[in-house]
């Protein structure tokens, strides 16, 4: 029993190596990459957004928690004066955390500010409102050309009592830029970048490990299979594991020994019947020799016999003639499954050859027709050629119509050497298109109705198996005005086989 073991990197049957752009390999490995891809993507998303959400808030609640109290701490005076408010702002923005502020102020039409503009340009409309409406102060993040702001508006409140509190008209704003946060922002997400790029390519090396685990039983069924294919039924797979792989290879295991074993009785049985065929028709020949002798000497004497006696004398001549002929057929055909048939090649002349072969079988009035120009040559088998031609022609007189034409030429192809070409064409209605696929298969009829024949139906299989001894080919066909025409064709050159 065979064990087989795949080399890497092949896959066609004469073992060359065939390069597939998207195989199943780069597919398993393209998924895995992908999957992890996403796990390190979603994970590097996931940690950014949960560091720069802790970076920003961490910043904005030092802010906001720094300001409410600077403003909280500062005694305004009533009614509130521009005068000394930019020395108090200007106060207030230096003790700014996480870093400085500048500092705004609206009261009213009075505008003050910690540094050169009275107004600030990137205070919103929303922040505006939201500081009237919410006592508590409010924040909101900003970006203008491209710089992110924090900005933080809280109202001044005067008290009213131990609980009571009332708005002074008088609101704070401090505009902080969080260039620094934004930078450590970027560094974040460079480095969720840089790390996932490295995983990625981390993830490749186990990537190939799997698909190479996987594609290796995959592989070994592949090559398995064409190892069967090619007629190597003892082929198995080597079962690793306990798989769903290595249920699959047990089960080729198990189909491909029934299947040898299906394959081995079909072929014991075939043996046995070339077998028997054989035997029959060599224990047959010594008294069908013997029989041919008496009917010869009967059809001479049946003459001075009455006629009915005559007639049933003729008749049985006549097929003790076709069982002889039935007989060396099958004799023939055994040779050819047993492949123990040999050429005994000669050079002739094929012109010379084919008029013999008319003329012995008295062939030569005008319902065959030839074509045969001098002077081609051949190395053949004689006597196996004159088969092929006598088959031919008798297939064309029997269920074709005279006159049937034999031509011979040759030809010259591109690639290989000189081609004989001979074909035999009758006068008849042709082959119909249902029965040329099986116009060479042995005992076949072309007619259901058809029971007798004047053949033994093997004719055209054995003329097949004799040009295919020569390395040719012989093909059926119609031709376009009407009549069956047989095309051999075998190469000039062709050296001395055995079979």
């Amino acid at each position: 029993m065979r064990r087989l073991r795949l080399p890497r990197g092949f896959s066609r049957a004469d073992g060359r190596p065939r390069s597939r752009a998207f195989g199943l390999r780069t597919r398993l490995v393209f998924a895995f990459l992908l999957v992890a891809a996403v796990s390190a993507g979603a994970t590097s998303a996931l940690t950014y957004r949960d560091a720069r959400n802790t970076l920003l808030k961490t910043a904005q609640d030092t802010a906001v928690s720094s300001f409410r109290d600077q403003v909280q701490q500062t005694a305004w005076g009533l009614p509130i004066q521009k005068e000394g408010m930019e020395e108090v702002l200007r106060d207030i923005a230096r003790k700014g955390k996480p870093r400085p502020w500048v500092v705004f102020a609206e009261y009213g039409s009075v505008r003050a500010s910690s540094g050169e503009n009275p107004v600030s340009t990137v205070i919103t409309p929303e922040l505006r409102r939201a500081a009237h409406a919410h006592p508590n102060g409010s924040f909101e993040r900003v970006v203008r050309d491209g710089v992110p702001y924090l900005t933080i508006a809280m109202p001044t409140l005067f008290k009213t009592g131990p609980e009571g509190r009332l708005p002074s008209g008088l609101v704070l704003y401090a505009v902080m830029r969080m260039t620094d946060e934004q930078l450590n922002v970027d560094a974040l997400l460079l480095a969720a970048r840089d790390g996932a790029l490295p995983g990625l390519a981390v993830a490749l090396i186990p990537g190939l490990l799997a698909a190479r685990s996987v594609l290796r039983p995959v592989r070994e069924l592949r090559k398995a299979a064409q190892s069967m294919g090619s007629g190597r039924l003892d082929t198995r797979i080597a079962v690793r594991g306990s798989d769903e792989l290595a249920d699959l290879a047990r089960t080729f295991n198990e189909t491909a020994g029934k299947l040898e074993g299906s394959v081995r009785e079909l072929r014991e049985a075939e043996a046995r019947a070339r077998r028997f065929a054989s035997d029959v028709s060599h224990e047959l020949r010594t008294p069908l020799a013997g029989m041919l002798a008496v009917t010869e000497v009967l059809d001479e004497d049946a003459g001075r016999l009455d006629s009915d006696t005559a007639r049933a004398v003729r008749l049985v001549s006549t097929e003790t003639g076709k069982l002889a002929v039935l007989v060396e057929d099958l004799m023939e055909i055994s040779r050819f499954d047993a492949r123990a048939a040999e050429l005994n090649s000669d050079e002739v002349d094929l012109a010379e050859t084919i008029g013999k072969t008319l003329q012995h079988r008295h062939w030569t009035d005008g319902r065959v027709r030839t074509e045969l120009p001098s002077g081609i040559r051949a190395r053949l088998d004689p006597r196996r050629f004159d088969i092929v031609i006598a088959n031919l022609v008798g297939n064309a007189l029997r269920h074709g119509d005279a006159p049937v034409t034999v031509s011979l030429r040759s030809e010259t192809r591109s690639s290989g050497p000189p081609v004989l070409i001979v074909q035999v064409a009758d006068s008849g209605p042709g082959i119909r298109p249902e029965v040329l696929p099986h116009i060479f298969d042995r005992f076949y009829k072309a007619d259901a109705a058809r029971t007798r024949s004047a053949g033994s139906g093997l004719g055209l299989a054995i003329t097949q198996e004799n040009v295919r001894l020569h390395g040719g080919t012989v093909r059926a066909g119609n031709l376009p005005a009407g009549g069956a025409v047989f095309t051999v064709e075998i190469p000039l050159h062709v050296e001395e086989a055995d079979g």
